[in-house]
């Protein structure tokens, strides 16, 4: 882990890549901007608990409402600048339907400038579902489930992308949170960073290996469309595909804005909604919030570690680090411009708390039969 006070992000536009010929017969090269984090602020926090439905959950509302306390009490947001949308809201705009989640979602990037802070928290149930336009390298789309999600369906991981990336100008900040099962790339970022900081590529060896065991601790414990999955991660992986997609992935979804996603864990695995600090709450919120209370002058890179290190010692899923561009992940994770000076208070996560065995956030996509 990198040591000492992590560098700001420079303020100059970073270009990247081969530089190739553009319009005009004019030389361009793929380029994006840090953010500074000096404009204004906007979040959207979602927590699903899916309240009086046989997959119902205990953490997610708590989750929604602890990220909204972090981040006025720390990163200087005010209510006013913050939508939540939990499904024991007595007001029918903030129940997390499907119709409501896009627009909110659209609500968060509508009118987004460079150096502008914004914030996405989702807390519920994660899924997969089969790709259909060969950018996955596992070959299925992540999605997120809305409450309604048995009359609406489910929000894919492509449309998230549409919605809350494609519109962003360089320099504009988006930062998201996925509690959720089979969150790894749940946003459609194409570039992956390992705890050394370097960018993930494609192990296929190892890939296919990890798609055989997953397919028998699958078959193991009932779950017929985890082998589904993980078998035709196998066969992905033996013709190419793998490869195939990642080249696919970094050529239609790198941004020139600056967006990061935090998720609780691979595409592979599912989160835990467990019992911490004395509530329900799901392991990826808690960690997040937890670490960076105690500290929030942290790289990327460290970050990252303390995530994994904190959710290693009771849980088996493995955060995960992506972004919208390649970056610097010795950099500070510049969640608040360089200038403001806020105090931290005690957070809810220095109380010590007990365990309870943790549920996983986990559904099936329609191509599957659901486990309700």
């Amino acid at each position: 882990m990198t040591a000492g006070v992590p560098p700001r992000p420079p303020t100059q536009q970073q270009n990247y890549g081969p530089a190739f010929t553009g319009s005009n017969n004019t030389q361009q090269q793929p380029f994006f901007q840090y953010s500074q984090c000096t404009g204004k602020k906007k979040a959207l926090c979602i927590g699903i608990n899916y309240i009086g439905q046989q997959a119902q959950l205990k953490g997610c509302i708590n989750d929604a409402h602890n990220v909204k306390r972090f981040l006025c009490t720390n990163y200087g947001y005010k209510d006013d600048d913050i939508v939540m949308l939990t499904d024991d809201s007595r007001d029918p705009r903030s129940i997390p339907t499907k119709a409501n989640m896009l627009r909110a979602m659209q609500w968060l990037v509508s009118d987004a400038r460079p150096n502008d802070s914004l914030f996405f928290h989702y807390s519920g149930h994660g899924g997969q579902t089969k790709d259909l336009d060969g950018d996955e390298a596992d070959g299925f789309d992540e999605v997120i489930y809305p409450v309604d999600f048995k009359q609406a369906g489910h929000i894919v991981d492509d449309v998230m992308h549409d919605i809350m990336v494609k519109p962003l100008p360089p320099g504009c900040r988006l930062t998201a949170i996925f509690d959720s099962c089979h969150s790894g790339s749940v946003l459609d970022l194409p570039y992956i960073y390992s705890t050394e900081g370097k960018i993930k590529e494609p192990n296929l060896a190892a890939e296919a290996g990890q798609g055989l065991l997953s397919a028998v601790t699958s078959y193991a414990r009932g779950d017929l469309g985890g082998v589904f999955s993980s078998m035709t991660g196998i066969v992905k992986t033996a013709t190419g595909s793998t490869q195939r997609a990642e080249k696919k992935a970094r050529a239609t979804k790198t941004s020139p804005a600056d967006v990061i996603s935090w998720s609780g864990c691979k595409d592979s695995q599912t989160s835990a909604d467990t019992f911490e600090a004395g509530q329900s709450t799901g392991a990826m919120s808690y960690a997040f919030i937890t670490v960076l209370s105690q500290n929030r002058q942290q790289s990327y890179q460290q970050l990252l570690g303390n995530l994994r290190e904190i959710l290693r010692r009771k849980y088996s899923q493995k955060p995960q680090l992506s972004s919208s561009h390649p970056m610097d992940t010795i950099l500070d994770i510049n969640l608040v411009a360089a200038n403001a000076v806020l105090r931290m208070k005690q957070s809810w996560a220095h109380r010590a708390g007990r365990i309870l065995s943790p549920r996983a956030r986990l559904m099936s996509a329609p191509i599957f039969s659901p486990p309700f």
